[in-house]
């Protein structure tokens, strides 16, 4: 709006100084021929001209004068015009645009938050998409989101995780689990308790740098904690005492073929309650419980083929990442 009274200010301006230069160049015109000129050479129209300045040197270059500065502020009238309409545009198209993820981002449940889109954030990200499972993104940088999350179709939320009112508009009261993954350990520990006080249920995943950060995110209520550094060191000591092992955990390029390690909840309605687990269809599948964990407690690892699937049991299984998220997605009925 502020151009737009810029342009209209000129024009008045240009309009005024035009009437008083005709009025005194030519003192013995009206002020109507005077307006008149002055509209017909403001607008380039080149209607018949009222006052004579074929004699009349001053009004010649006053006309001139007059003209090429009109010409001048016209240009840049068009431009910044030109230039406030696609503004409009864009900021209608993303106002358009925010209201269509906010409404998308209202219907999703049980999906996961992912505070920060810096290098582990987006790696997180990737791998949830390539899964195919909901999740939000929470980032206060916009350019980072929109090289990131407006490209590849992710739901976004622009704002500071910290801040509950942020991670309300993400539905943390509706979603499954949250990573934080801030740059810095402070702003993790907040957000970790932030978390939790907004959802007591909620599965918490926080990065942490320092052994006291680990300490104070574990009182806060987060349900993992990850430290690069000291598990990528854990990695590489694998690998150095197992080289082989790489060739079997490591991560395919292609998806649906790589291995997978999930946690599935049985529920009432599953079609493996009551079956012993050498009797169910999971092996043809392609997955491999390792382990199950009752509800009283009881945990048998690993678990004999007669043990007996119960409705509420925690069945650690492993196999490609297609056969395990299918069996996820039949457990949870979707």
């Amino acid at each position: 709006m502020n151009r737009i009274a810029t342009i209209s200010s000129l024009l008045v301006l240009l309009t005024s100084i035009g009437v008083a230069g005709f009025k005194l160049v030519e003192p013995e015109a009206s002020w109507l021929d005077c307006a008149y000129m002055t509209v017909i050479t403001l607008s380039t129209v080149g209607y018949r001209e009222v006052i004579d300045v074929s004699n009349n040197d001053a009004a010649k270059l006053f006309t001139m004068t007059y003209l090429v500065t009109c010409l001048g502020v016209f240009m840049y009238s068009a431009v910044q015009l030109g230039q406030w309409i696609v503004l409009v545009n864009l900021n209608s198209r993303s106002i358009l645009e925010k209201r269509r993820m906010h409404h998308q981002i209202d219907e999703i449940h049980d999906h996961f938050i992912v505070c920060g889109q810096g290098r582990m954030g987006a790696a997180i990200c990737g791998y949830l998409s390539d899964r195919n499972k909901p999740f939000v993104v929470v980032d206060t940088n916009e350019d980072v989101v929109s090289e990131t999350c407006r490209e590849r179709g992710w739901l976004y939320v622009i704002g500071d995780a910290t801040d509950d009112e942020v991670l309300e508009r993400a539905g943390i009261r509706r979603a499954r689990s949250l990573a934080s993954v801030l740059p810095t350990d402070a702003d993790n520990v907040y957000v970790v308790l932030s978390a939790r006080l907004l959802n007591g249920d909620l599965q918490i995943v926080a990065r942490a740098t320092e052994q006291k950060a680990i300490e104070k995110m574990e009182r806060a209520g987060a349900t993992r904690i990850v430290s690069p550094f000291s598990s990528g060191a854990e990695k590489i000591a694998r690998f150095m005492l197992n080289p082989s092992i790489e060739d079997f955990l490591e991560v395919a390029d292609s998806q649906g073929n790589d291995l997978e390690l999930a946690n599935v909840q049985i529920s009432q309605q599953s079609p493996y309650v009551g079956k012993q687990l050498m009797d169910t269809d999971l092996r043809e599948k392609g997955v491999m419980v390792i382990g199950i964990h009752r509800v009283d407690g009881e945990r048998l690892m690993p678990p004999p083929g007669t043990a007996v699937i119960k409705q509420g049991d925690s069945l650690f299984a492993f196999g490609t990442a297609s056969a395990v998220n299918e069996m996820i997605d039949d457990e949870e009925g979707k």
